[in-house]
């Protein structure tokens, strides 16, 4: 059975798909299916509103189950910024690099104990008879006062996470693929098909 990736993110795919592996699912990217084009508004206020928009308009347009995400950076001292904001903080045109650059001088000359953060991942699994799976990712950190680190992607070489004293972009992948906040909303999604599959009787494409 076939359950579409609301994503082009050939990352997000891969990780994704070894879950859905599990459960006799083969993931399919929206290119494969000729949606490749589709724009989608995320004008959600959560992640979880702009996961479930995404979800939604795909899992209408294919009537098969669709899985998409939404991921971000909340800071402390900046209210939460930036946000479901993260990948455009910097204007339209942000690249990681700009966005990188903006958030650094937002901190500026903000101390250690103001710098808490964390990264957040929702996950959000509809079906076509309309049932839902949500899951959520969390991981805990603080904002580093400078670029540290050349793995990974996004506000990575920044984010020094808890318990570890470094950041994502100085940590070994598979060490971060463990412990991320997608790895996270990932174990609970394959908890949360277990139960599914445990307790429903009807097919995943009903």
């Amino acid at each position: 059975m076939k359950c579409v990736l609301a994503s082009s993110n050939k990352h997000k795919l891969d990780e994704i798909n070894k879950i859905m592996n599990e459960f006799n699912i083969e993931l399919i990217t929206m290119d494969e299916i000729g949606l490749g084009n589709l724009e989608i508004v995320e004008d959600g206020n959560t992640f979880e509103e702009n996961s479930f928009i995404k979800a939604e308009t795909v899992r209408d347009i294919t009537n098969l189950p669709t899985i998409a995400d939404d991921s971000g950076l909340m800071v402390d001292y900046l209210n939460g910024e930036p946000g479901i904001y993260s990948a455009r903080y910097s204007g339209k045109n942000a690249s990681y690099e700009t966005n990188n650059t903006k958030l650094l001088a937002e901190l500026s000359g903000v101390g250690t104990v103001d710098r808490s953060a964390r990264f957040i991942t929702v996950i959000t699994l509809l079906f076509p008879n309309g049932d839902k799976i949500v899951v959520q990712g969390i991981v805990e950190g603080e904002i580093s006062e400078k670029i540290c680190g050349e793995n990974g992607f996004g506000y990575d070489s920044l984010f020094i996470v808890k318990g570890y004293g470094i950041t994502f972009a100085e940590m070994d992948s598979n060490l971060k693929n463990q412990i991320s906040h997608r790895a996270k909303a990932l174990q609970e999604l394959r908890l949360k098909l277990e139960n599914y599959y445990g307790d429903s009787n009807e097919n995943i494409n009903s």
